[in-house]
């Protein structure tokens, strides 16, 4: 299988040496908008660098789309156009009209999309997820879900993320949809840009919450911080009338208990998303390649990202309008 990468930065540079690993890729041609780079990528891995025409001129069997994120939206155009399979990551686009566009042209095109939400295939979010379709917890009525940054992005980063909740937030938001098996209905959100001044500058929050009711009533919370300098640190509590289970609990979990006699966390906390779910990227290429193969279902199309995105606006609103919104508010 002949497959095409664009974008080469720091996710593009990991789907690269996992594709040229994956063994039903004969072949990775990968471009990027800094030539030098893909360059650099392609000889690392041992892949063909090229120009994104040229990439598509040669017609490869799917595309992995990793590049900036204001450039998604037309790729997955461009793929559909071409009747190319394509993968990207998340998101679609920053706002809905660019979703919407996106995947009306998907549709049109009746192709593929995937869109890269990998928590959908980390073993503990997946047995989180068995545990509750089981009903071993009993009826579910508390989700906590939070997402811990290191450290903050560069500051060049935060005009162009979309924000907390758009850019961090919303892999939350997509997870608990996926594990519960509920819509988000309505959010009550917040956030603080008390830490560095780069966040206030850009109009965005270095932290965030939100409680979010889910349409069957049970309800979830959602934290996220740029600065939490323990290390990175994502987890899902799941609380039920006949038990709790949480995931992301473990060894490198940054997290030291005061409680006397409690030892602390034996490994080296995580460094960032990259070491955190490197099994679960590489989960999700695998997956995108039987899709592609015809060997699977597709199991996370693009709608997924949109209703996540649904979420993640209604909550922004939310926290600038101090008010309780409804996600049907972003249904159309």
């Amino acid at each position: 299988m002949r497959i095409g990468l664009i974008g080469t930065g720091r996710i593009g540079a990991f789907h690269a040496e996992a594709l040229t690993r994956h063994p039903s890729v004969t072949e990775l041609v990968v471009a990027d908008a800094d030539p030098g780079r893909a360059a650099e990528a392609a000889a690392r891995t041992g892949a063909t660098a090229a120009s994104v025409d040229r990439l598509f001129a040669d017609r490869p069997d799917a595309v992995v789309i990793a590049s900036a994120t204001a450039a998604h939206a037309e790729l997955i155009a461009r793929a559909a156009r071409a009747g190319i399979p394509a993968f990207c990551e998340k998101p679609i686009a920053l706002d809905l009209a660019g979703t919407l566009a996106a995947l009306a042209e998907v549709e049109a095109a009746g192709t593929v999309l995937q869109i890269g939400f990998m928590r959908r295939f980390d073993a503990g979010y997946t047995a989180a997820r068995e545990l509750v379709r089981a009903g071993l917890l009993g009826r579910l009525h508390t989700v906590r879900a939070m997402t811990s940054d290191p450290a903050p992005p560069p500051a060049s980063y935060l005009p162009l993320s979309g924000g907390l909740y758009r850019d961090c937030l919303v892999h939350d938001f997509d997870i608990l949809r996926w594990v519960t098996g509920r819509e988000v209905v309505e959010v009550y959100a917040t956030g603080s840009d008390a830490g560095p001044a780069m966040f206030r500058e850009a109009g965005d929050v270095d932290t965030a919450a939100a409680v979010l009711t889910l349409d069957d009533g049970a309800l979830a919370t959602a934290t996220a911080t740029r600065c939490n300098g323990a290390g990175y640190d994502v987890r899902m509590e799941l609380a039920g009338e006949l038990g709790q289970f949480a995931v992301g609990l473990g060894e490198r979990t940054p997290i030291v208990s005061a409680e006397p006699d409690v030892p602390a966390p034996a490994g080296k906390p995580w460094t960032g998303f990259l070491e955190r779910f490197a099994p679960a990227y590489r989960a999700e290429l695998d997956a995108f390649v039987q899709v592609v193969r015809g060997e699977r279902d597709n199991p996370c199309d693009g709608r997924e990202a949109l209703y996540a995105l649904r979420v993640a606006e209604a909550c922004e609103r939310s926290r600038r309008e101090r008010r309780p919104v409804a996600v049907a508010e972003f249904t159309t």
